[in-house]
């Protein structure tokens, strides 16, 4: 229901300012425009779409080569006592815990062809415990926001793209980012955590989040003693060797336990090519809504009227200009890349701009997508309130992305 409302919002914003453009400026191109993105955008959403049905072939092949060798059960055993607590509802015995883990691993690592796949077997899986198939259950609502909230270690592509665009030192965001991501990650987390009435403050759930600080600020500590250059190489070598590693794994333990590796891989993708073809009118629905309230203009009047508040309330607006990264980053994750690129190519790689720009990218996950991808690939129409919180943690990964620009490159 809420992403109906956000959809016809979308569209009746984007008509009233293209209609005010008309009016008060003249301006007889804006619905071209309007037009314009409309077809492109359906255009892009297919094309994302047959993109990733290699994709999500390949990995829920994989995915069913690890289940039938035992992969899932063990990370479901290691994470279970978490897991039962964040996710109450669902079966302790569920495979989706294994698939959860899969995914959320792949997310820290940057890892996003990988993690997608994994994250829809995960949701597939979850649904199966659903009773009520068209409105998003408790687990799979947290599961969501956790993937929206975006947490990862090693943004590999922020650095590979500040390289191109000849920043003195590629790796400079590493740990902005690290903070932001993170501190989102959490804001995610207790907003629905609160709304289910889930307890954190629980010690299984403290040793568990302790934990994951510990080796977070360890992580930390490690890349702020490499050389700037060498961050970049490090990050995408373990990046890639640890994604090898999962692969032989699910290969060997299958393998080991007798088990038809071919057949079963072929069978998982199978599904995976099946769930590509439902995710089309999903992603397309909110690609072109989005397009629309990008092409108005609305976008931009937003940004240029906070600057303006800010700037009459006496504070400093040169975060404004990264701003549309901000916004676009919940509702297109190529359209806020792009932001992202243009902020460095317009201001410079190593400016405060460019470097906030890149903060913001990779402080969380583009939640629209996410949301038309995860819960239109099991049909779940009512998403009750995992847009709200999915903002919050989009809203607070801003907010921690310009306090921690300011810290580290003024």
């Amino acid at each position: 229901m809420v992403l109906n409302y956000i959809w016809i919002a979308f569209f009746l914003i984007g008509f009233i300012f293209a209609l005010a453009q008309l009016l008060f400026s003249g301006d007889t191109d804006v619905f071209n425009r309007l037009i314009e993105s409309t077809f492109s955008s359906a255009k892009t959403g297919f094309e994302i779409s047959l993109g990733l049905t290699g994709v999500l072939t390949l990995w829920m092949g994989l995915m069913r080569v690890g289940e039938r060798g035992g992969v899932v059960t063990i990370l479901s055993r290691a994470i279970g006592p978490l897991f039962s607590r964040l996710f109450p509802s669902l079966p302790k015995d569920s495979p989706a815990h294994g698939s959860m883990m899969l995914n959320v691993a792949a997310n820290m690592l940057g890892l996003d062809n990988a993690a997608t796949p994994m994250g829809l077997k995960a949701m597939k899986e979850m649904q199966d415990a659903n009773p009520e198939k068209e409105t998003a259950s408790d687990a799979q609502i947290m599961f969501l926001v956790l993937n929206a909230s975006g947490l990862t270690i090693i943004p590999v592509s922020i650095m590979v793209y500040r390289a191109q665009l000849g920043a003195a030192n590629p790796a400079d965001v590493f740990i902005p980012i690290l903070i932001a991501t993170f501190v989102a990650t959490i804001a995610g987390l207790v907003s629905v955590a609160i709304v289910q009435k889930i307890n954190l403050l629980n010690r299984v759930v403290l040793a568990y989040l302790g934990s994951l600080t510990a080796i977070i600020a360890g992580l930390v500590w490690y890349f702020s003693t490499l050389p700037q250059d060498r961050i970049t190489s490090v990050s995408t070598f373990a990046a890639n060797f640890t994604l090898f590693v999962i692969i032989i794994s699910f290969i060997l333990l299958a393998a080991l336990r007798r088990v038809n590796v071919y057949d079963a891989f072929i069978e998982g993708a199978k599904e995976g090519f099946t769930t590509a073809i439902k995710i089309i009118p999903f992603l397309v629905a909110i690609l072109v809504a989005i397009g629309v309230f990008r092409a108005s203009g609305a976008m931009d009047m937003m940004v240029d009227g906070i600057a303006s508040f800010f700037s009459w309330l006496g504070f400093d607006t040169k975060f404004a200009d990264a701003l549309p990264t901000a916004f676009m980053k919940p509702l297109s994750g190529s359209g806020s890349r792009g932001l992202m690129i243009d902020a460095m190519t317009t201001y410079g790689a190593d400016s405060f701009v460019g470097r906030l720009a890149c903060t913001v990218q990779g402080s969380t996950d583009t939640t629209f997508y996410i949301l038309a991808v995860y819960f239109g690939s099991v049909g779940v129409r009512n998403s009750r309130y995992a847009v709200v919180c999915a903002l919050i943690a989009d809203f607070t990964g801003v907010i921690a992305s310009i306090l921690i620009a300011y810290l580290f490159f003024t």
